[in-house]
């Protein structure tokens, strides 16, 4: 472990803290991992893909008014 801290600049202690739960938890992630995606709501898929769809909208409309167009052109010269 001190070799690994030495050469990512971290304490032994911190390794020791990240392997501790991913060693002893490490199979059952690699157990569930097939069966997770399946479990997934519908209901909630739908309601993420609405937000992603509504954010994408909103974030269209504030970079198209706040980038200077035409209007401004005008205005200026």
């Amino acid at each position: 472990m001190s070799e690994l801290a030495a050469e990512y600049g971290v304490h032994p202690t911190m390794i020791h803290l990240w392997r501790t739960p991913s060693s002893t938890g490490a199979a059952d992630i690699f157990e569930r991992g097939a069966r997770k995606t399946s479990e997934v709501d519908e209901d909630t898929v739908r309601s993420l893909h609405a937000k992603i769809g509504e954010l994408a909208v909103a974030n269209d409309f504030y970079c198209e008014s706040s980038s200077p167009g035409p209007e401004s052109e005008v205005r200026d010269g």
